[in-house]
């Protein structure tokens, strides 16, 4: 009778651990998002900025694109999107386009968060996360450094210096 009790709860362990093994295995390799990849062209998107005007990736072609995807409840993206905003106008003039998109948020958050940290780049709303997904985004915040013929030259994810940000500038500067 011991021995059967033995077999039985070793044979139901034997499947828990199996379906434990299972789970962690099949949510580790779901939605493994495919990048784009260095070297690859950025696909396009259409989103408009709060002032109202559309930007469209391809129209920048000619141009140097820093694209950085960011969310106002992201301490790093606080940090670094001052950096940015200075940098935005060193280099505006020499060619470098700033596109910033917001990841799912209210229009009064990101328009409250440009106010607060007075700036004046183009800021858009990926709404329902069309853009996030095309480039495969995760986690915030993440930027993509595209050059003058719409070729991804560098992914960067996490927070930048401010002398990241002017590194970055002058590498995609036409």
């Amino acid at each position: 009778m011991k021995k059967r009790r033995l077999v039985i709860r070793t044979i139901i362990l034997v499947i828990l651990g199996a379906a434990v093994a299972y789970s962690l295995y099949a949510n580790l390799t779901k939605d493994q998002k495919q990048k784009v990849a260095v070297g690859d062209t950025a696909p396009d998107f259409v989103l408009v900025d709060l002032q109202g005007n559309k930007h469209r990736l391809y129209d920048y072609r000619g141009q140097g694109v820093f694209l950085n995807f960011w969310g106002t409840w992201c301490p790093p993206c606080k940090k670094e999107m001052p950096y940015i905003n200075s940098q935005y106008h060193q280099f505006k003039d020499q060619g470098i386009q700033v596109l910033t998109v917001d990841i799912q948020e209210s229009e009064l958050a990101v328009k409250q968060f440009r106010d607060r940290y007075k700036l004046d780049f183009p800021i858009m709303i990926d709404q329902d996360k069309e853009v996030m997904t095309a480039y495969g985004i995760d986690p915030l915040p993440a930027t993509f450094l595209i050059d003058k013929n719409g070729k991804v030259v560098k992914y960067h994810t996490g927070e930048m210096t401010e002398y990241m940000v002017r590194e970055f500038m002058e590498k995609i500067k036409p």
